[in-house]
């Protein structure tokens, strides 16, 4: 962390711990984060409810993103599943895009992790949380595709992060791998630029 915010302080870090636990519990864990971490935003499971969620927001500057549609095929075992109980039995992932859109967010610092492996999923995640920032793993060696990625999810006004850390960070296991590494960032980074409209 130290050496993040001495060489790239303009960059954000997200600890990407998937926590969720009950209310007391994830106190302390937001702690973690914050506070010794000095992370900006920390992924977050919001299958226990708001409570679980609730005690990252009350840190003012700090984001959390919630589990939404990961890139993991068993993400359909529950993400996929219909809600029967709601107007039109969206899927639960689609329940949760709206939460974070709405009543979840109440001080504009939630965003959705959703799977650059399921474009047509981002796509309909933005239609539903048309402003929310999201954060988009699976570009690279989990199969996701950048220019797909970026047409489902990018808007000018709504910000989307794409992450590809195996493809970067085993971009080579020899002798250059901080110079493969280099060269596959920017790479992929080239690559989601010009997939912008």
């Amino acid at each position: 962390m130290e050496h993040m915010r001495r060489n790239a302080p303009d960059v954000p870090v997200i600890l990407d711990a998937k926590r969720g636990d009950i209310g007391s519990t994830a106190e302390q864990y937001a702690l973690e984060a914050f506070e010794r971490y000095g992370a900006d935003a920390v992924t977050l499971s919001p299958f226990m409810g708001f409570d679980s969620v609730a005690p990252y927001l009350k840190h003012e500057g700090k984001g959390a993103f919630l589990l939404c549609r990961t890139s993991n095929p068993g993400g359909s075992d529950l993400q996929g599943q219909r809600l029967a109980d709601v107007d039109g039995q969206p899927f639960l992932y689609e329940h949760v895009a709206r939460l974070a859109q709405g009543p979840w967010n109440l001080n504009g610092q939630l965003g959705l992790v959703v799977g650059a492996t399921y474009p047509a999923e981002i796509e309909r995640v933005r239609e539903l949380a048309p402003t929310v920032p999201l954060l988009i793993p699976g570009v690279g060696a989990q199969g996701g595709d950048a220019v797909a990625t970026v047409r489902a999810g990018w808007r000018p006004d709504a910000p989307i992060i794409v992450n590809s850390s195996r493809a970067i960070c085993y971009a080579s296991s020899g002798e250059d791998f901080a110079e493969a590494a280099r060269n596959a960032a920017r790479a992929t980074r080239d690559a989601l630029e010009a997939a912008k409209p």
